[in-house]
């Protein structure tokens, strides 16, 4: 028998098992978007072997034995992210933009000129490294699959004793036991909501133990669905940073991470379908979902810069993986319209709301570890061209406890899909007296071996910058491109749509020498 667990219901949360994590969960963390400082942005981080910036030593950490003076450095920016969905021939768009504070740090040099290692600084830098504000919507009419075989499919093989209310039960009692380790955890909540709202049917009622079960939505029928996602927060990165200089032909370099992410994504699936043949039928389904993903982690960074000339300079790097520990609250309801004898049922809506927000255990992920080899030519003090180029390792991303059943199959799945991908920046820069010119281009290969689910990214970028004397004033324009394919549930239905997301970002950085 169940199980009551009435301090669970007065506190209106409790612990539950894993929920369904996916690839796309994980990559959320292992990508980054190109953000920084504005003359970082402008060249397209292409800062491997220049150092000089903040943001550079992001990518080597021997970049801040550059700096020949004490240094600040603020920067905002405008992003703007338009998100165009394909679904099955329905064209949808939505655009959002937003004004951040993505940058602050500051550069102390030392210098000895009595040394052979003559200078080391110290740096410490805070970056937003990944923006999650966004809006995206998808519609159109699928010929075939229904989004409630996502709940069907938990539903088959369960005993109809873990749907069914009985007695006393509420639906807020059974949704919460479901998800304590001893009632089958998330699978059983997603079956549970499904039949709560007559999705579908056990074929023998009067059979307790059946586990068989068929649908109540309509087959063949045409589907009309929605899929409306809006997520919010970001990755944050504090960095403590140290690097030397031997006799200013070799740098040398380290930094010590701490990252901080804070997630929440509302996203809501609706369908209905065009059947009247069938006057018994449900007729359409709205499925919402919660989430809220917090955590930190921790991650460090070697670099060295070697100056082969006074023109030229070689760079070499090693980024360690982020190793995050994370925690996930998802609160989940789901409301299906009924008809019945060809009309909507006289209660209206089924709606299944148990009000319970789901606490799961601490997870961990891993993200990819990267190498970035680097050089760049500065040709009479008035201009230079850098190129970066990097290889990131996305096939050791994993979740753990790796031996968690929610975790076996998509860690497998990365493990088998993902690879080692290129990444290309190429900047250049060009001195007009007080002014500078800037242009970089940058581009990202997909993390999948087979890009259908993730596609390239290429980026362009350019800006101008003024230097006061004892301060500078930068300017940057970017503009990048990728298109991957966004499913409407997470299993039972492998229908997707294509999104093309376009980023415009501009971006002003004052910096300031003291």
């Amino acid at each position: 028998m169940k199980k009551f667990y009435i301090l669970s219901l007065l506190l209106s949360f409790f612990i539950g098992m894993s929920q369904e994590t996916t690839t796309q969960d994980a990559l959320r963390y292992a990508t980054e978007n190109l953000t920084g400082t504005a003359r970082f942005r402008a060249m397209s981080g292409a800062f491997g072997s220049l150092g000089g910036d903040l943001s550079a030593i992001n990518v080597n950490p021997a970049g801040s034995a550059i700096f020949n003076h004490n240094m600040a450095s603020i920067t905002a920016s405008s992003f703007n992210t338009k998100n165009k969905s394909s679904y099955f021939g329905s064209s949808t768009s939505e655009n959002y933009s937003i004004l951040d504070l993505n940058q602050l740090g500051a550069v102390f040099v030392f210098i000895d000129t009595n040394n052979d290692w003559k200078k080391f600084s110290i740096a410490v830098n805070y970056e937003n490294t990944n923006n999650f504000d966004d809006r995206l919507f998808s519609a159109g009419t699928n010929p075939n699959n229904s989004v409630s075989n996502y709940f069907l499919n938990f539903a088959q093989g369960l005993p109809l004793e873990f749907m069914q209310l009985q007695n006393n039960e509420t639906i807020p009692n059974l949704y919460s036991y479901l998800g304590e380790t001893g009632g089958l955890g998330f699978p059983a909540q997603q079956a549970f909501l499904g039949f709560q709202a007559y999705l579908f049917d056990p074929v023998d009622g009067n059979d307790l133990g059946n586990v068989n079960y068929t649908s109540n939505i309509p087959f063949p029928a045409r589907y009309y669905q929605e899929n409306s996602i809006t997520s919010t927060g970001y990755n944050g990165k504090l960095t403590g940073n140290f690097a030397t200089s031997y006799k200013d032909k070799l740098y040398l370099g380290l930094s010590l991470n701490a990252h901080f992410t804070d997630y929440v994504r509302n996203s809501s699936v609706y369908e209905s379908n065009n059947d009247i043949s069938s006057p018994n039928r449900l007729n359409s389904l709205r499925f919402n979902n919660e989430l809220y993903t917090y955590g930190s982690g921790f991650s460090f960074n070697l670099g060295a810069i070697f100056q082969a000339t006074e023109e030229l300079r070689v760079g070499l790097a090693y980024e360690s993986p982020t190793w995050l520990r994370l925690n996930d609250e998802l609160r989940q309801s789901l409301v299906g319209i009924s008809y019945e004898n060809g009309v909507p049922v006289s209660t209206g809506a089924d709606i299944v709301s148990p009000n319970i927000t789901n606490i799961y255990p601490t997870y961990h992920l891993q993200t990819a570890q990267k190498f970035t080899g680097s050089a760049s030519y500065v040709f009479n003090k008035k201009g230079l061209i850098s190129i970066d180029a990097s290889m990131k390792d996305y096939t050791n991303t994993k979740f753990s406890p790796s031996n968690d059943p929610a975790y076996v199959d998509v860690n497998s799945s990365m493990s088998a899909n993902l690879k080692n991908a290129l990444e290309l920046r190429i900047g250049g820069e060009y001195r007009i007296k007080q002014f500078s010119l800037r242009a970089g281009y940058r581009f990202e290969e997909s993390p999948f071996k087979v890009d259908y689910a993730m596609g390239d990214l290429t980026g362009y970028s350019g800006g101008i910058g003024f230097n006061f004397g004892e301060s500078k004033l930068d300017l940057a324009y970017s503009n990048s491109h990728r298109n991957y394919n966004q499913s409407f549930v997470s299993s039972g239905m492998n229908d997707t749509s294509r999104i093309r997301t376009i980023q415009n970002n501009v971006t002003l950085t004052y910096s300031i020498n003291f």
